[in-house]
């Protein structure tokens, strides 16, 4: 059976436009065409069901579940956590007070922030679809190590310090964080809530890397790619993941540019490395995070995720050479 967004490519392209999908305009068109469909199709149906999933998981109740943890478990509490409970940037603040407040320590608070915006249960799905599942559940794995390694090294850092000052002094009620949802009729609300929410928040930056993932698969060569961004430069690496900092966007939004650098011959580990670093590293990111860390802090937690980048980039593409 044929896929369906495949075949909605071809009856628009091939039939309707009366385009050769072999040349640059009709490759590049079709592209675009059965990405839009398939990742917006599967956005809908994904966020909803995880929709309903995050209705009976409201942050504080994730905060209680690694609050009430030995430290030796709160770490994979809080990677595994932040995996399925990727909280958008509003709900991070509060998170970060409240794990704190709640006796939890930075690294453990900092193995979630890791995961959270990294590892997204959406793009997982859209991984898989669009490039396989090998290389979802590498991207997965590869995510939650570094969520946990990250975090381990911060704590053994002890820099508490160069938390801000006005954070140690709050002392958060229970209605400092939001409630969930209680009947079925409300969490059917709060998930299609979701749904719009992160429509509107993504659908700009998804139709941006569709566009660009579009471009590099019907008109840029093979050759160029794999030339200047292949295995054989040595920092295509490095340059890949400083690409990913200024860029803003989620894994989501990245997957068709990595399904096309993939399809040109660029290394997986490069593509990693890039996917990775614009999930965790984009400057918003950095700039909320500014507001309850000092520049210090930020420092470290930007230089150790960089280097975690690069070296699952050169890792992966000395392991798939």
């Amino acid at each position: 059976m044929q896929d369906p967004f495949a075949f909605l490519a071809d009856l628009l392209v091939i039939r309707l436009f009366g385009l050769d999908v072999t040349q640059s305009m009709g490759g590049a068109l079709h592209f675009f065409i059965e990405d839009t469909a398939k990742i917006f199709a599967l956005l809908i149906l994904i966020v909803f069901v995880i929709g309903l999933f995050r209705s009976m998981m409201s942050p504080e109740r994730v905060r209680k579940l690694i609050g009430g943890k030995r430290r030796i478990a709160a770490y994979p509490a809080a990677v595994g956590l932040g995996a399925v409970t990727p909280f958008c940037s509003c709900s991070s603040i509060p998170l970060f007070i409240g794990f704190l407040e709640a006796g939890i320590p930075l690294g453990v608070t900092m193995s979630f922030l890791i995961a959270s915006p990294m590892i997204n249960e959406i793009a997982v799905v859209i991984l898989a679809t669009s490039i396989g599942l090998k290389f979802a559940v590498i991207y997965v794995a590869t995510g939650l190590t570094i969520g946990l390694i990250g975090g381990l090294i911060i704590d053994g850092m002890k820099l508490e310090r160069y938390v801000e000052d006005y954070v140690w002094n709050i002392r958060m009620g229970e209605a400092a964080l939001p409630s969930s949802p209680e009947s079925l009729a409300e969490r059917v609300l709060y998930a299609w809530g979701e749904v719009k929410s992160i429509l509107k928040r993504l659908w700009l930056y998804v139709f941006i890397g569709i566009g660009i993932g579009a471009f590099l698969h019907g008109y840029v060569p093979q050759d160029f790619l794999a030339d200047h961004a292949g295995a054989n430069n040595p920092f295509a690496v490095p340059l890949a993941v400083a690409m990913g900092i200024p860029l803003y966007g989620s894994a989501t939004s990245v997957i068709p540019i990595a399904e096309a650098l993939l399809s040109k011959g660029v290394p997986v580990g490069t593509v990693l490395a890039l996917m990775m670093s614009i999930a965790a590293l984009s400057l918003p990111e950095i700039i909320m995070l500014k507001q309850v860390i000092k520049p210090q802090l930020i420092a470290i937690f930007v230089g150790l995720l960089a280097v975690a980048f690069i070296a699952v980039g050169y890792g992966f593409n000395f392991i798939f050479a």
